[in-house]
């Protein structure tokens, strides 16, 4: 006599996945592609305006990674091509509106230095849209919602970061050195 299962009295040969099949239940063959997000934030309100979003439940895509930096002007370049380099499909650098700085010029130090970055990234065949800007107050949260959601839309549009893929292990993580 054959082996049947308690739950559903098939034969235990027939698995679940077979059962989900023929009830024509589709199931994703693959993981689809969603880009990586990461987004350096600036400590007085970019980074507030990202907690207000969550503690308000706004919804956003979940694909970014957040680092709180002191000030949009100290995130260097090397920042910039370190995360493209360990598999991020893009980066958003987020501060203060130029003129309400709590260290009076860093967003316009951020702001030169992400179009001189854009510049270099272009100029190395990778594309500028990978690096985002964008200026977001504490009580910003819808606004910032917005960016990270446009963002996310571009990143798609663009495509998966393919640079470096050598030198990342398979689940998008550099390696070892």
């Amino acid at each position: 006599m054959p082996v049947t299962s308690q739950h559903a009295r098939m034969p235990s040969s027939v698995c679940s996945i077979d059962i989900l099949h023929l009830t024509g239940v589709k199931l994703k063959q693959a993981k689809e592609w969603e880009p990586k997000l990461l987004g350096f934030l600036c400590r007085w309100c970019s980074y507030a305006g990202a907690d207000l979003a969550g503690t308000s439940r706004k919804k956003y895509p979940a694909n970014i990674r957040i680092i709180k930096v002191p000030c949009s002007g100290r995130v260097d370049p090397l920042f910039i091509l370190k995360a493209l380099q360990m598999g991020f499909d893009g980066v958003l650098v987020s501060g203060c509106h130029p003129g309400d700085c709590h260290y009076q010029t860093g967003n316009y130090r951020a702001r030169r230095r992400i179009a001189i970055t854009k510049k270099f990234l272009e100029y190395a065949g990778i594309e500028p849209e990978r690096l985002q800007a964008s200026w977001v107050s504490a009580s910003e949260a819808v606004k910032f919602t917005g960016v990270v959601t446009e963002v996310t839309k571009g990143l798609e549009r663009v495509g998966a970061n393919k640079l470096f893929a050598d030198e990342r292990q398979g689940d998008g993580t550099a390696t070892a050195q």
